[in-house]
């Protein structure tokens, strides 16, 4: 018995792109604070598990918000939290990372099912090597253009 695989939906990748650099800018409105935007583009990232997998494709825009103090990236966790599910998007997972220090993690899809964002709070000791941040990882579904476009580099 052979296992069918499934078929990835035709989209324009620019159109993608624009969505989920959008999808980043709507995340950082909601965090609201002043403070720096670790600037990253998005780009594509090869997808697997499709009758065809060549040229199915995701687009991915990670980037990490830092320079706020701890309380006030708590505080904008929770304005995410809160304002998320008013703005287009459905929270799916509410709750730790898993990692050693459990560190809050917000995971929410977008009402239309085509982008989802994963959002972690790191919170870092004062004076260490690292910065507390919001880490934001946007990616869309997987698609592929159509015959004959020619793909960007992100």
């Amino acid at each position: 018995m052979s296992e069918e695989k499934k078929t990835a939906p035709i989209r324009d990748q620019a159109s993608v792109e624009r969505r989920v650099a959008g999808a980043s800018s709507q995340i950082l409105d909601i965090i609201g604070l002043k403070g720096q935007a670790q600037p990253s583009e998005p780009f594509p990232l090869a997808c697997s598990g499709y009758a065809s997998e060549e040229g199915v494709i995701r687009m991915r825009h990670p980037w990490s918000f830092y320079g706020a103090s701890d309380t006030d990236l708590r505080a904008a966790i929770g304005r995410l939290r809160k304002d998320l599910p008013t703005s287009g998007w459905k929270i799916v997972k509410d709750g730790t990372d898993g990692s050693q220090v459990d560190s809050p993690q917000i995971i929410a899809n977008s009402d239309d099912g085509q982008l989802s964002v994963d959002l972690v709070l790191s919170t870092e000791p004062a004076g260490g090597e690292y910065k507390s941040s919001i880490e934001v990882v946007v990616v869309s579904t997987c698609f592929r253009q159509e015959p004959g476009a020619t793909p960007s580099a992100g």
